[in-house]
């Protein structure tokens, strides 16, 4: 059994902030996830065969966290929280999820984890088609991102930015490092075997990514993640 966690305390009643105390502080969608990371540690303490993943990391903390509980813990990381801090997903709805992106150093310590984790950690996509409508026409902006069509172009443009701010260095964006962190290390901790036969190719600024997904006959219009902007394209072999 795996046990998978979105790792975020409730956020405090807006009517409760003001009580909250130095030894409860309050909690909001930024400190969220850290506030979870003490029972991620006891669940593993009180189970440490069990195995948990701790979905979608958006912390550096988390890594933390993560890296020093055992073997039967891993965490995953998503294409979009590769590239997002606070500043885009608070001026695009498009570009807002739980657990919300963080800080530019979290951003670049989760970079780091892809390519230095040993296996640690892989993607997790978290990938949520939500009708346009719901991610800006009601009251309450819906919490997601779409990014399955164009997932490993995205790590890859992640990456190369990455490389660009001096966060990661060339030469550790391997191969294998790749393949490990976008399927094998997760077939690895799942227990699932290697079928050996399916390849992707990648071919650098191949593709555009659409404005909008649809399809004739259903209501549903889906905005993905960076639209209209260039990323890696994908075949099957």
């Amino acid at each position: 059994m795996i046990l998978n966690l979105h790792g975020e305390v409730p956020s405090t009643p807006a009517h409760a902030h003001a009580s909250a105390t130095k030894d409860a502080s309050a909690i909001t969608i930024l400190n969220a996830e850290p506030a979870f990371l003490p029972t991620l540690k006891t669940l593993h303490s009180k189970f440490p065969k069990l195995r948990i993943i701790l979905e979608h990391c958006s912390t550096a903390a988390a890594l933390a966290m993560v890296r020093s509980c055992g073997p039967t813990v891993a965490g995953t990381i998503t294409a979009h929280h590769l590239s997002l801090i606070i500043d885009d997903w608070a001026g695009d709805p498009f570009c807002f999820c739980k657990p919300v992106a963080k800080t530019p150093e979290d951003r670049d310590a989760l970079l780091k984890a892809v390519v230095n984790s040993e296996g640690k950690f892989f993607l997790g996509t978290d990938s949520a088609p939500h009708d346009r409508g719901k991610k800006r026409g009601e009251d309450k902006v819906a919490a997601g991102v779409f990014t399955q069509p164009y997932a490993i172009g995205y790590v890859l443009d992640a990456l190369e930015k990455g490389i660009e701010r001096g966060v990661i260095d060339e030469k550790d964006v391997t191969q294998d490092r790749l393949e490990g962190f976008v399927g094998a290390w997760g077939r690895r901790f799942y227990g699932v075997k290697e079928n050996g036969t399916e390849k992707i190719k990648l071919k650098k600024k191949g593709e555009v990514v659409v404005d909008i997904l649809a399809k004739e006959g259903l209501g549903v219009q889906v905005v993905p993640f960076r639209r209209g902007e260039e990323t890696w394209s994908v075949t099957w072999h």
